[in-house]
């Protein structure tokens, strides 16, 4: 097999044959399953991952990074699943804790697969990656809330990159009026009101200077994947009972914010986990995509590289100069 390793805690990655009981190994719950994989995907994490030995996101060496596969089942100890069925991982520790997605074979716990739905293609489902799960996953969390497209503008930051254009898209049909926050508006504005963005907003408001505890309400939701100050500025000026959910920390894991959304507007903060979500509401997000998401937006958001391109990518995602989704054709 033929993959991307990390081979200690502060080393480079790089692209070498591994012989499979090397490195094909998995941690089961009632038993392994074993898969050819057709694609991973690129996220955010997998930079992480490749760069800088791990930057915290690798908990385990060697190591082949990659959160997400799409691969053919060859053998499995579990009845769920048998010799031919095509799969989606997301998360689940894969690339983390576990070896990944960045290789042409994997052994992997059944508990966290969903099946291909029937309307998506390996490729396609590959594009949508845990990019696309959590945006949908944060979808869901807003609807359930209550916030409906009558409720009010809903925002989404980091608006041009694999989480934001999935769910601004999702959002945008949905009926959502959709404000698209981003570093690059000039660069990308044609690009996010193809998705279905009604409004652009320069990320700067939000993300240089903290506001007051309470600003203008703004948002019936948002979702956010930068954290810090942004994430305290968007629930300081969400409306009254309006939900916010979080889902990354390109800005920071801290979050300089009171207690004042909460108490005095009744603002509801919820965080989408990809990583262990059960595996419910991974088929339900997965269902949801199938049905809802535009394929044809899909495909133009959606670049292909093969898995030697995956470690000088590493910068250009964690630079923000990617936009949308990134597959690595592992077999390329």
């Amino acid at each position: 097999m033929r993959a991307v390793i990390v081979e200690a805690r502060g080393a480079e990655a790089r692209v070498r044959e591994v012989a499979e009981d090397e490195l094909l190994t998995g941690v089961g719950q009632g038993g392994l399953v074993e898969l050819d994989v057709l694609y991973s995907s690129y996220n955010y994490k997998d930079g992480m991952a490749i760069t800088g030995g791990g930057r915290g996101i690798l908990q385990s060496w060697p190591i082949i990074p990659g959160i997400d596969i799409v691969g053919t089942v060859t053998a499995s100890e579990d009845p769920d699943w048998a010799t031919g069925d095509t799969v989606v991982l997301n998360g689940d520790g894969i690339g983390e804790s576990l070896n990944g997605g960045f290789a042409t074979r994997a052994k992997v716990s059944p508990a966290a697969l969903v099946k291909l739905p029937g309307s998506l293609s390996p490729e396609r489902a590959a594009a949508i990656g845990t990019a696309g799960f959590t945006a949908m996953i944060s979808v869901l969390h807003l609807a359930d809330a209550g916030v409906t497209p009558e409720s009010g503008d809903v925002l989404v930051t980091g608006a041009a990159g694999g989480v934001g254009s999935v769910a601004v898209s999702l959002l945008a049909e949905r009926g959502y009026r959709v404000v698209a926050s981003t570093g690059r508006a000039e660069e990308e504005g044609d690009y996010l009101r193809g998705l279905g963005a009604a409004e652009l907003l320069d990320r700067h408001e939000l993300s240089d200077e903290l506001g007051k505890p309470l600003q203008k309400e703004r948002w019936a939701g948002a979702i956010d994947v930068a954290g810090g100050t942004t994430l305290a500025n968007v629930l300081a000026q969400t409306q009254y009972g309006g939900t916010v959910s979080a889902c990354g920390l390109a800005q920071g894991m801290d979050l300089p914010t009171t207690v004042a959304p909460f108490i005095l507007r009744g603002v509801t903060l919820t965080g989408a986990n990809s990583v262990k979500a059960p595996r419910s509401l991974r088929q339900r997000a997965w269902d949801a995509l199938a049905e809802e998401l535009d394929l044809d937006q899909l495909d133009a958001m959606t670049t292909t590289i093969g898995l030697e391109d995956t470690i000088p990518y590493a910068e250009q995602i964690l630079a923000g100069r990617t936009r949308g989704r990134t597959v690595v054709d592992v077999n390329a």
